[in-house]
Parts: structure tokens; C-alpha cells; sequence
């Protein structure tokens, strides 16, 4: 049985794609501070602890065949995840486990040859510090010589908690470009991202490189 850890498990994308990897019979290990949010479930291990610390992270993912990383860029207190990531890379090669980050839109390119979406005019100040630490991520794991089976997913733009959608059961991927609709909408519900996170993983098709997500 495949056996997957998820640091976020009580966030929104990371709860989506605990959810989505249970229905399929995908161990889960879900991580958080607080784990009294979630239920049990048949497949569900639960472990509390700071994804910020390094021996706790290489504890809990022992014998992890996916790590998946799904936090804030930029915590409550200021602190970057970006200044802590190299221990996830770590982790992942003590496990010979492949490492999944759930990503940001805002380092999508907004056209074919244009800037990233954090670049143009339009994009809200309010979201540019997580955005680009997001970026740091991703620059970095690009720049780094490890042998870690990495790879980055970017949701649309309009991704999150405040506009949860339904589940279509259905995606379109993209490389480096933002996917939007005929209308220019950006748009992809949790349970879909969820089940392009999760397709990925039990059927690897992106291998030390970002992929988009959005219908």
C-alpha cells in the first residue's frame, strides 16, 4: 500500500488531498500543531508536531513513500518556509520518498513569454509576500542538485478556502502559463486539486518540475 505524509493536514488544500488520497486506499499520515480537527478515519494516521522542525520531520516520514508539504509560505510569526525547506529535501532522501509541495499561483507566467502573476499590476499586494516566498521554493529546488523525485503543483488563481467550488472531476495541467477559462477566469475547487495532487501520485507523470492546475 502506498503511504503518504501531508504537513498541513488540517489546512485546505492539505485536508483535500488527505480526503482524496483515503478514498482511494492511500495510507495517510496527516501533520499538524493541532490534529483535534480532524476525524478518524480507516488509513489515517494522525502526528502532531512542528513541520518547522527538522528531527521531528525526519521522524514522522520514515518509510513515506510521498511527502507532501502543504503550508503557508509566510507563518503567523513571520517566518519564512522557504528558510526551513531544505529539511523536507533531507527527509525525502533519508526515505527514498518522492517530495510534493503544494504551491502558489503567483510565479505562473500570466501569458506565453509574460511576466510571473505577482510581476503584473493587477495582483493584490496583500498576497505578494506569500506568493513569492512560495517562488523561493520553487526557484530553489530548480537550483539545487539533489536527487529527490520533487515536484511543485500550482493551483489557478482563484484557489482557496474562500472559493471552495464543487468537484467536476475533471483538470487541465499546464507547465509554466496560468490556465483560465473563455470568460478569463482562473478557477479550480479543492476536491480537484486534490484529485490532480493526488493522480500524480499514484501515477507519476512530473518529475523535478511544476505543473499548473485549473479547469
Amino acid at each position: 500500500m502506498t503511504s503518504i505524509v501531508v504537513f498541513g493536514g488540517t489546512g485546505y488544500a492539505g485536508s483535500a488531498i488527505t480526503r482524496e488520497a483515503l478514498s482511494r486506499g492511500i495510507a495517510v499520515t496527516a501533520v499538524a500543531r493541532d490534529t483535534s480537527k480532524l476525524d478518524a478515519a480507516e488509513g489515517l494516521t494522525l502526528a502532531q508536531g512542528d513541520a518547522f522542525d527538522a528531527d521531528f520531520v525526519a521522524e514522522v516520514t520514515k518509510g513515506a513513500d510521498v511527502i507532501v508539504v502543504s503550508l503557508h509560505a509566510v507563518q503567523a510569526d513571520g517566518s519564512e518556509l522557504a528558510d526551513k525547506f531544505q529539511h523536507f529535501v533531507d527527509a525525502a532522501a533519508a526515505a527514498g520518498a518522492r517530495l510534493g509541495i503544494v504551491g502558489g499561483a503567483g510565479s505562473l507566467l500570466v501569458s506565453e513569454g509574460g511576466p510571473r502573476a505577482f510581476d503584473a499590476v493587477e495582483f493584490p499586494d496583500a498576497f505578494k509576500p506569500e506568493a513569492k516566498s512560495h517562488a523561493k521554493i520553487l526557484d530553489a529546488l530548480r537550483a539545487s542538485d539533489t536527487d529527490v523525485d520533487w515536484f511543485y503543483v500550482s493551483p489557478a488563481a482563484a484557489f482557496g478556502s474562500y472559493n471552495p467550488g464543487e468537484r467536476r472531476g475533471t483538470y487541465r495541467t499546464t507547465d509554466e502559463v496560468m490556465i483560465a477559462d473563455a470568460d478569463g477566469n482562473s478557477d479550480i475547487s479543492g476536491a480537484d486539486f486534490a484529485l490532480a495532487f493526488v493522480d500524480e501520485i499514484a501515477n507519476p507523470a512530473h518529475h523535478q518540475t511544476r505543473f499548473g492546475v485549473a479547469y
